[in-house]
């Protein structure tokens, strides 16, 4: 199989419910949406989709999927696939256009990268459990970890909608600077929320560091010039 890289970065939505467990020890349900930003025109890597690469012959897009399924994904499995017809717009336009797809009525929105190639449910089921507990008015949940922001963040639906409702170069990291007596760090030691690869130095450093080998798919070549 031969894999082309067209240059329309992908967003993978979906919609999630969790049962979370309180204080009281009585369960509650959240109706969590979740956006995939899963490919971008991958210049640092040469041109090909860091959401391909592979670990353990699992795609790095499957992996995550797989892992926000596992968390709390409801028996049905609603995914869209959204292109972004602008690529050169940059991630944040992917972002809106993810955010813009989901549900409108959402108790909150998971933003989650496809290049974080360790992230796993149990991770993101803290994440979510950080933004059940999260302060009195704080809407954003990012985890942190030694003093380093990470991802996948989380964040309420009325934040989607003043997102929505800005500038088009308004995405979360935009909102989270304009509001920061909004934002909540989830500190953790958990390093797989810092961890992710950008170019083929990453893939070495991130082989020696975790012992795992992430590996391009048969046939995956650059895109054309």
């Amino acid at each position: 199989m031969r894999w082309q890289w067209e240059r329309r970065p992908s967003v993978a939505v979906t919609e999630m419910g969790c049962l979370l467990k309180g204080g009281s020890g009585l369960y509650s349900r959240m109706s969590i949406g979740a956006v995939l930003l899963a490919a971008g025109a991958g210049r640092r890597m040469g041109g090909r989709p860091k959401a391909l690469l592979e670990l353990g012959g699992v795609p790095l897009v499957l992996r995550q999927l797989i892992a926000l399924s596992d968390a709390g994904i409801d028996e049905h499995f609603p995914l869209t696939v959204v292109h972004n017809p602008r690529p050169d717009d940059g991630q944040v336009s992917s972002q809106r256009l993810g955010l813009a797809a989901l549900n409108p009525n959402l108790d909150a929105v998971l933003v989650a990268l496809a290049d974080q190639p360790l992230i796993n449910a149990e991770d993101i089921t803290s994440l979510i459990g950080a933004f059940k507990k999260r302060p009195e008015g704080s809407a954003v949940v990012v985890p942190r970890v030694a003093g380093q922001p990470g991802n996948p963040v989380i964040f309420g639906g009325a934040v989607r909608e003043q997102i929505l409702a800005g500038e088009s170069h308004i995405g979360c990291r935009q909102w989270r600077t304009a509001h920061p007596q909004a934002v909540h760090h989830f500190d953790t030691e958990i390093r797989r929320f810092v961890l992710d690869v950008d170019t083929p130095e990453d893939l070495e450093l991130f082989e020696r560091n975790t012992g795992h080998a992430l590996r391009w798919p048969a046939g995956a070549v650059p895109a054309p010039a």
